[in-house]
């Protein structure tokens, strides 16, 4: 039987400060991997943290707010970027040990900030997943993707793929999903809410694959404590500091089988949770559904993926 081991680490992020975090993420892996996994994820935006101000900071919709400009500005200037040097030593350590790791990122594209997870894979450059619509209030922060990057890696025993938060409500993205034959899916979260394992379940159960469903934890001190380590900002600091005090992401991360059996449950603090996966249970489940073959009705639905990128300008000879 085929059988692999994969965590999720569900820690706090280190805001803002993507340098710092990248360290930090660093030292995460190396922590699942001597656990034993050689499947790694992290939730949404762990490099950078997710916006929470969007949700939790009364005023931080308002046009032209001073916070939320000097945030972005933040974000922009330390935003992922193409064959960034600084993701050198987590590629190093996924060379090393063979893992593969999925984590999520803001990432700059050309004067944009975008939501991409990114999977990190032996011998090859990452390979990025962009969001393709950001989730309400988040379309003032980051644009949106498009199909060139709604792809899978390719392993010896079978393909990893991703996707982001409510991109697991889009039911033509998880047919698209389905079609390359997932056997681990990452779905990266802020927090696992109820809605969020139920999305995350079903998923599993729709693909007939496993899916690690990766949360994160945040406090508000770690937002304030990120904005220091980048400098700092008065009209950030005032903003997050309308912030109502505490914890402000819960975690809840959980590893699915093919039947949508919980495997493994985090609580709502930090923590790395591991799961042996019986591949052969993928196979066992396709007997009785597969939604892009024998549970399909080809004849009558079709769907048409458009994976070219779209840059926007097209400059020719």
């Amino acid at each position: 039987m085929a059988r692999i081991v994969a965590a999720i680490v569900q820690a706090e992020p280190i805001p803002l400060d993507i340098t710092g975090g990248i360290a930090a993420l660093v030292d995460n892996v190396e922590a699942a991997a001597d656990g034993g996994a050689t499947v790694i994820a992290f939730g949404e935006t762990f490099l950078g943290g997710y916006p929470i101000w969007l949700d939790e900071a009364p005023g931080a919709a308002l046009w032209d707010h001073p916070g939320s400009k000097a945030l972005h500005r933040i974000l922009l200037d330390q935003a992922i970027r193409e064959q960034d040097e600084r993701l050198a030593p987590l590629q190093e350590l996924v060379d090393q040990r063979g893992l593969i790791v999925s984590v999520g990122a803001h990432e700059r594209v050309r004067s944009s900030l975008v939501n991409t997870q990114f999977l990190f894979r032996p011998g090859k450059p990452p390979l990025p997943h962009r969001k393709l619509v950001p989730t309400h209030g988040e379309r003032l922060i980051w644009a949106r993707g498009d199909g060139s990057t709604l792809g899978v890696h390719e392993t010896d025993w079978g393909h990893v793929g991703h996707l982001i938060c409510w991109e697991h409500w889009m039911p033509l993205a998880r047919a698209a999903m389905h079609n390359q034959r997932e056997a681990v899916h990452v779905a990266a979260w802020p927090t696992v809410r109820d809605t969020y394992a139920i999305a995350s379940r079903h998923y599993a159960f729709e693909g007939r694959c496993f899916v690690l469903a990766a949360g994160t934890v945040l406090h508000r001190k770690a937002l304030l404590d990120g904005l220091e380590r980048c400098g700092g900002d008065p009209d950030a600091r005032a903003l997050i500091e309308e912030i109502p005090d505490g914890q402000l992401q819960f975690g809840g991360s959980m590893i699915v089988a093919p039947n949508a059996d919980i495997l493994a449950e985090a609580g709502g603090r930090a923590e790395i949770i591991h799961a042996e996966l019986d591949l052969d249970l993928i196979g066992q489940g396709l007997a009785s559904l597969d939604t892009d073959g024998h549970y399909a009705r080809h004849d009558v639905f079709e769907l048409r993926v458009n994976t070219a990128e779209q840059p926007g300008v097209v400059f020719e000879d």
